[in-house]
């Protein structure tokens, strides 16, 4: 295996000199000296280069053949201009330069790529001069700090194949005919920039366009209805912007189309029939305003990977032709206003569904379907649907140690029911959870010690039940804390010290602990001061005493604190985070800032 990994490294180092040697061999005449010039005006607007990216690039040299980044025709032009290095991953990773895009690049008649991506801190705005390179297939000015507007003169780059502007400041409307020339444009990303206005309606003259990302912008009005025109479609990213109106319905017509996002926008409306064909393997929709029902047309997409509605103003029941999707992964459709009850035919999808999420749906289930039984989910989601009654045991047979049984659910939601009854010993047995959520509903009994067995538990929310007794099964001794990131035990009627647990602080991922509205007493452990990841620290309306912790209260990354409402004494240790005094308020004997001072003798 070494030998053939030699070779392999070997072949490596010759393809690169090659693409070196290649770069630097194909002219014939020396550098122009127009071109010269306009890169040398270049550098001179680059006012930092810390890993000397552009040290190659002298007057006493020849450009075509002694400079990075540089390759030239045969006529001595510059054809291709890219960041030096790109062949070095160090320095790919590494590397950055400052300053500006000198305008004198438009005199660069014959080049064909200019790639300045992940510069990191280029800055100011893109000189409209760049419209001038009429030859131009390939600009990439992506990942830098680039603002102000989209130069109407790109509608003059009538050869660009792909076009990269995203992750940059950029602002303002997208010129109205920037595309009207580029029917040879395969690949098109504004992304991640603060781009407004609409999108521009010569965007259906990109007849060969396969990849759209216009996503985390501020785009508003409707999606054009002449984007079925796009028929070479396979992705179209414009999720996070401010997108309102109906899906059109031409959107059929996009039969290559493999993946849609949509998601958070304000898109209103019914669903059209279909979105895209057969190719289409993702859909997702999420945080919208669209109404109406699901179509039973989305059966026939049987390519499909994941289909996410989430949080929109759907009704109706979910259609039986969703068992027709025997490739489905992944079906989101919670929070929106569907009825029960769930297709048992879904259980057709049990070799393949991973993730069946229905929550806050007024499905009036009663019992978890026992057909969910038969599937082997990794996430099942079902808060607030109507379950009622005591936990069914078959639950720990999806998430077992047995690997024969092919049971690995890892994320169990049922929160916000009216389950009830004592929460089982069986629940040790669901080995592969790394997230537990059976907050809200009506459970009490005390923590069975089997739940220390559950070695992978990341998440556990059992806020608002009736549970009683200590917290040894979730904190004692001899426990390995370090997976967990978020404890919330809050308003429920847990007894006891904290302050006994001696492995408090090796809880190193811990980013919430709630433990609120609870019987406890003690002191607030010292070791929580450990907890370098916590965000959130809040233990009001409990019977805490002592002082509280220098160490706790001044945590790097800690936000929210709520010591409210206990028994603590003593002055407030200063700390750098400006926490309200309604979380410390209810503490008779607590004082100074942001409570009145301390008396002094």
């Amino acid at each position: 295996m070494a030998f053939i990994a030699n070779i392999k490294t070997s072949s490596f180092l010759v393809l690169i000199c090659f693409l070196t040697f290649s770069l630097h061999t194909t002219t014939t005449e020396a550098c122009h000296k127009t071109d010269k010039a306009a890169l040398l005006d270049f550098k001179s607007k680059i006012t930092l280069d810390p890993a000397e990216l552009l040290k190659t690039w002298n007057k006493s040299t020849d450009c075509c053949t002694k400079w990075e980044g540089v390759a030239c025709g045969s006529n001595g032009r510059v054809v291709n201009l890219s960041r030096s290095g790109i062949f070095s991953p160090i320095l790919d990773d590494f590397a950055f330069m400052a300053g500006t895009i000198s305008p004198s690049l438009g005199r660069l008649t014959f080049l064909r790529l200019l790639d300045f991506n992940n510069l990191k801190s280029l800055t100011g705005t893109i000189p409209t001069e760049l419209g001038k390179l009429s030859h131009l297939t390939t600009l990439f000015l992506n990942s830098n700090q680039l603002k102000g507007s989209i130069p109407a003169s790109f509608q003059n780059l009538r050869k660009l194949n792909r076009l990269f502007l995203n992750d940059n400041l950029l602002s303002g409307t997208v010129p109205t005919n920037i595309f009207r020339h580029m029917s040879s444009l395969t690949e098109l990303d504004f992304s991640e920039n603060q781009l407004s206005g609409g999108i521009p309606s010569s965007i259906d003259k990109l007849v060969s366009l396969k990849r759209l990302e216009l996503h985390h912008n501020n785009f508003s009005g409707s999606i054009p209805s002449t984007i079925g025109n796009l028929k070479n479609l396979a992705y179209l990213i414009l999720s996070n912007n401010q997108i309102s109106g109906s899906l059109p319905s031409s959107m059929s017509k996009l039969v290559l189309l493999n993946s849609c996002y949509l998601q958070d926008n304000k898109l209103t409306g019914s669903i059209p029939a279909l979105i895209g064909g057969s190719a289409l393997q993702f859909l997702v929709l999420d945080n919208n305003m669209l109404t109406g029902r699901l179509p039973k047309s989305f059966g026939s997409l049987t390519n499909l990977l994941g289909l996410f509605v989430r949080n929109n103003r759907l009704k109706g029941k979910i259609p039986s032709s969703f068992s027709n999707l025997r490739n489905l992964q992944y079906l989101g459709l919670s929070r929106n206003g569907l009825s029960g009850p769930i297709p048992s035919e879904l259980v057709k999808l049990n070799a393949t569904l991973k993730t069946l999420d229905l929550s806050f749906n007024p499905l009036s289930l009663v019992n978890i379907p026992i057909w969910i039984s038969k599937m082997t989910l990794l996430q099942l989601h079902l808060a607030r649907t109507g379950l009622i009654g005591e936990l069914p045991e078959w639950l720990s047979d999806l998430s077992s140690d047995d690997l024969s049984a092919n049971s690995f659910l890892n994320s169990l939601d049922l929160s916000s029911n009216m389950l009830s009854g004592v929460l089982p010993a069986w629940i040790g047995k669901m080995a592969s959870l790394s997230s537990l959520n059976l907050s809200n509903n009506g459970f009490h009994s005390a923590i069975p010690v089997e739940i220390m067995n559950l070695s992978i538990l990341r998440i556990l929310d059992l806020h608002l039940n009736n549970f009683t007794g200590g917290l040894r099964p979730i904190f004692g001794d001899g426990l390995s804390l370090s997976w967990y990131s978020y404890i919330d035990l809050s308003y429920n009627m847990f007894v006891g010290r904290i302050d006994n647990f001696a492995n408090l602080g090796n809880m190193e991922s811990l980013e919430t602990l709630v433990l609120s509205n609870n019987r406890l007493g003690g002191s607030i452990p010292e070791s929580l001061g450990k907890l370098r990841q916590l965000r959130t620290l809040k233990v009001a309306k409990n019977g805490f005493a002592g002082s509280i912790p220098s160490g706790v209260i001044n945590l790097v990354s800690l936000r929210e604190f709520d010591v409210s409402y206990n028994k603590l004494t003593g002055k407030i240790p200063s700390h750098t985070t400006p926490f309200p005094s309604s979380s410390f308020k209810g503490n008779s004997g607590l004082c100074d800032s942001p409570l009145p001072p301390c008396e002094t003798a």
